[in-house]
């Protein structure tokens, strides 16, 4: 079957593209009515597919093009249409053209073209009973066996998160060719089946960019972000050409890993080979370096950039607040209004945070109340959130939960989760046992909750209600998310999990941290042991809090390498203890240390950190 986009256009609609003015397009189809060219049906197909795929904002110009001079369009315009419809922001358009081929008065019938279009339709929909029409249809008329309509079938599957629907797809096809496999490699990494999709992967006998893409993309999605670098190394060794999608890819995961070596070195093959620096590569290597803890390096390619966007300008003042540096998104924030560029509901989440990170609480609720006085911006539940965080780590916990009870919608866990947090930092019991029902009541299961309460009762020696909690957590199945610290070393990542030692340095790390305590206990160091839950003896509270995470991969950086700063990736906040003893040892060890935990950075030296003890 001949391609759709196989035929000859004719010149005069050769000239439309995508950058084609309104007016521009006008003038054309002037001259194309004046010269009789659209008297011919080929023509006029052309033209109006032309302009159709061209730009999304011609759809409505193509929609009267086709209703107002053509009674009769042939299948390649109506499957224009539906191609069309499927790649724009309302794809359920696209039905209302097949319709008008099935009811065509010159008995059009639908051919594979229009099955592969309308499953794209279906994907972008995600409505299963849709789907599943469109699925019976192309079976009735024949079409289950087309490569491309089941390639597209198995998008469409993953997209809906039916894996075993994939599959049924897959094992029908009589021979699989490489773009299937793409497809059900994506299927699977898609709905989480990630290590099916590496069995997939790692059997193919051929591999191009796409399928490399799709792995490291999958491993991205899922937070495997050591194993998305460990691929992207392999994709190097292999001399695998990568493209824009690539690098945007490894940068995400370096941000994820706070691996800053790699992602430097993505950096470097970036200017090396010349890629055009898009927005979009341009915001990833901010976001690198930012969630890497070397937002000067941000600023550089920020201020570099020819072309910056809301996305841009929001990353840059998100990694400014990150860094502890509030004050100063602030002042970019206003920078970027001076600009021209206007703010969306990602650039006040990052205007938020960065309010939130120093306590100016009357500002930030100024930016809040600016989003739908001025901008005409809802505040979603994240905005309710900071603001409630904001509040809570100022003190102002009744204005807290004054604000959580104004939320026009019904509080999320995340506002409660901030509440309970001011609550654990400023002692307050009672409304930390209110915060935990409230949370508790939307996820039965969150951990976090209960280690906080257990937290507010430990600061109390309150053992009876932390024995109560814990009994609670062991009867409901809540485990407590175990610590993991992970710390990057001339290029290898490595992780520390509490109470692993597989490392195969162990030994000498735990050697490092006996010596880091005897040399901050000599400086008047005395543990914090509330973060331990229960009631034992305070030496073995020592014993507990000591092998914190954290405090391994601090002692493994220090035996690791000798100048470049440490930097350490939590996924917990970091415990009272562990923030006092990296500024003691950034002071007598003489090394700079950033800890980028849940919520922040850290950045400790000469004893003092970035967050000045407020986070």
């Amino acid at each position: 079957m001949k391609s759709m986009t196989s035929i000859a256009k004719h010149p005069t609609i050769a000239l439309l593209k995508s950058h084609t003015t309104p007016q521009q397009l006008k003038q054309i189809h002037s001259q194309l009515v004046v010269n009789g060219i659209l008297n011919h049906p080929h023509f006029h197909g052309q033209f109006v597919a032309t302009i159709a795929l061209q730009n999304e904002a011609n759809l409505h110009y193509a929609n009267q093009v086709l209703h107002h001079q053509c009674h009769t369009p042939n299948l390649f315009t109506l499957n224009s249409m539906i191609r069309a419809y499927s790649k724009s922001s309302t794809p359920h358009k696209s039905f209302s053209f097949y319709t008008q081929i099935l009811h065509s008065p010159n008995n059009l019938s639908p051919d594979n073209y229009t099955f592969n279009f309308l499953v794209r339709s279906c994907a972008q929909l995600q409505l299963r009973e849709t789907a599943l029409s469109v699925h019976g249809a192309l079976i009735k008329h024949g079409f289950e066996h087309d490569p491309h309509v089941q390639t597209g079938l198995i998008f469409m599957y993953a997209e809906l998160g039916c894996l075993s629907s994939c599959h049924g797809v897959f094992e029908s096809v009589s021979e699989s060719d490489l773009v299937c496999q793409t497809a059900m490699l994506h299927a699977c990494a898609k709905c989480g089946d990630i290590d099916s999709a590496r069995k997939m992967f790692d059997e193919m006998p051929q591999r191009d960019h796409i399928v490399w893409n799709a792995m490291i993309a999958g491993y991205a999605h899922w937070g495997r972000s050591r194993d998305a670098l460990n691929l992207f190394h392999l994709m190097q060794m292999e001399g695998v050409k990568l493209n824009e999608v690539s690098m945007v890819l490894i940068l995400s995961a370096c941000s994820h890993m706070g691996a800053l070596d790699q992602g430097r070195w993505a950096h470097a093959y970036v200017e090396r080979y010349k890629f055009r620096m898009t927005v979009t590569l341009g915001t990833a290597i901010i976001d690198m370096y930012a969630k890497c803890g070397n937002i000067d390096k941000a600023m550089d390619v920020f201020w570099g950039m020819k072309e910056k966007n809301v996305y841009t300008w929001s990353s840059v003042i998100g990694g400014l607040a990150l860094n502890g540096l509030g004050r100063e998104s602030l002042d970019l924030f206003s920078l970027m209004k001076q600009d021209g560029v206007q703010p969306n509901e990602v650039t006040f989440i990052s205007v938020l945070r960065g309010c939130c990170v120093v306590g100016l609480v009357e500002e930030g609720q100024k930016h809040f109340d600016s989003m739908r006085n001025l901008y005409g911006i809802d505040p979603q539940l994240e905005h309710y959130g900071l603001m409630v965080d904001l509040f809570g780590r100022a003190g102002r916990v009744e204005d807290a939960l004054n604000f959580i009870n104004s939320m026009p919608m019904k509080p999320h866990v995340g506002a409660w989760s901030a509440l309970l947090h001011a609550c654990r930092k400023y002692k307050n019991r009672e409304l930390g046992e209110l915060a935990l029902k409230r949370i508790v009541e939307l996820e039965d299961k969150n951990d976090g909750a209960y280690v906080l309460l257990s937290n507010i009762y430990a600061d109390y020696k309150n053992w009876e209600k932390v024995s109560s909690l814990r009994q609670t957590m062991k009867a409901k199945g809540v485990k407590k998310l175990p610590g993991c610290s992970v710390i990057e070393v001339d290029g290898e990542v490595h992780e520390f999990i509490v109470g692993d030692k597989s490392h195969p340095r162990y030994d000498e790390i735990e050697l490092k941290l006996e010596e880091i305590y005897r040399s901050l206990r000599l400086a008047g160091y005395v543990p914090n042991t509330n973060p331990v839950l229960f009631d034992i003896e305070e030496e073995e509270k020592e014993g507990a809090v000591g092998k914190h995470s954290e405090k391994v991969a601090i002692a493994f950086g220090l035996i690791s390498s000798k100048v470049v700063p440490i930097r350490v990736v939590m996924n917990l906040r970091i415990c009272w203890d562990c923030h006092d003893v990296a500024k003691l040892v950034s002071k007598f060890f003489n090394r700079q240390i950033i800890i980028r935990d849940r919520n922040r950075f850290h950045h400790f030296k000469d004893g003092e950190c970035s967050c000045k003890d407020y986070w």
